[in-house]
């Protein structure tokens, strides 16, 4: 985050905003000018990519569905955008943290230990290691004790747009967040490449809310996609992945998914009109 800090000071927060006496390394200024950019780019990821999935790919047969609610886009946007700043306060200090230089973040290609090798396999345990680290929080989110208060709100939404990826409560949007901000303080991560991951994440987070259930038939069992995920709204116990099957048939909450066997949201709407 240090590198988007640095571009926004030198081109518009030093010229154009801040006194010229306010240090740019002063660490109140860094915790202001970061609540800023982190609430102007989640809110730029959710509505912009938000708006391309839901017009170009989110099929508007499903809001023909029963369990599709009333005004449900106009919720789950207006849902997003009160969490969204409250999800930013805790993940703000995160990024303070990484900016005053305690994170494991890198400039230069030659500081990673193993070169391009280095990066590349960098990118594929990001994706394991968060996979498997928001496979625990949301599958502990659903126990009785946390479910009611923290991620039912998530759960309103059982024929899920693509607005309703954020439109979680503050503690259970940040805590799915959370092994993504972890990652990079525990393991060596190129800047440019947490960069994009982050932007990656958000926009697979729409994704899996698109009611787009294809995937390559060789990757519907290993791949986590809107068609898993859409049954995890549906039937509550099964599906907690993020990316991957993995961790799902690992725990034993694996279920394939009911649109792969002609009986979800599309088939019942078909039954429906024959009816």
């Amino acid at each position: 985050m240090d590198l988007v800090l640095a571009a926004a000071d030198e081109h518009i927060l030093t010229p154009y905003v801040y006194p010229s006496s306010w240090p740019e390394g002063e660490p109140f200024r860094q915790l202001l000018s970061l609540f800023v950019i982190t609430n102007l780019g989640a809110l730029a990821l959710y509505l912009l990519f938000g708006t391309l999935s839901y017009y170009f790919i989110f099929d508007h047969e499903l809001k023909k569905h029963p369990q599709f609610l009333e005004n449900q886009v106009r919720r789950e946007i207006t849902y997003a955008l009160r969490s969204l700043p409250w999800i930013s306060v805790p993940t703000v200090a995160l990024f303070f943290a990484e900016v005053r230089g305690y994170s494991k973040l890198y400039d230069n290609i030659q500081d990673s230990p193993y070169g391009w090798s280095g990066v590349f396999l960098s990118m594929l345990s990001f994706l394991f290691f968060t996979d498997m680290g928001i496979y625990w929080i949301h599958r502990g989110l659903h126990h009785k004790l946390f479910y009611k208060r923290f991620h039912k709100p998530h759960h309103v939404w059982k024929i899920a747009t693509p607005f309703a990826s954020h439109a979680f409560h503050p503690v259970d949007g940040f805590m799915q967040s959370l092994p993504y901000h972890i990652y990079p303080f525990l393991f060596p991560l190129h800047k440019v490449t947490y960069l994009g991951l982050y932007i990656f994440v958000n926009v697979w987070t729409i994704s899996i809310h698109d009611g787009d259930y294809r995937v390559p038939r060789l990757l519907r069992h290993i791949i986590n996609g809107s068609a898993h995920h859409t049954d995890h709204h549906l039937y509550f116990d099964y599906n907690y992945g993020q990316y991957f099957t993995l961790w799902d048939k690992i725990g034993g909450s694996y279920k394939s998914p009911t649109a792969f066997e002609g009986k979800g949201p599309h088939d019942y709407l078909r039954k429906l009109r024959e009816k």
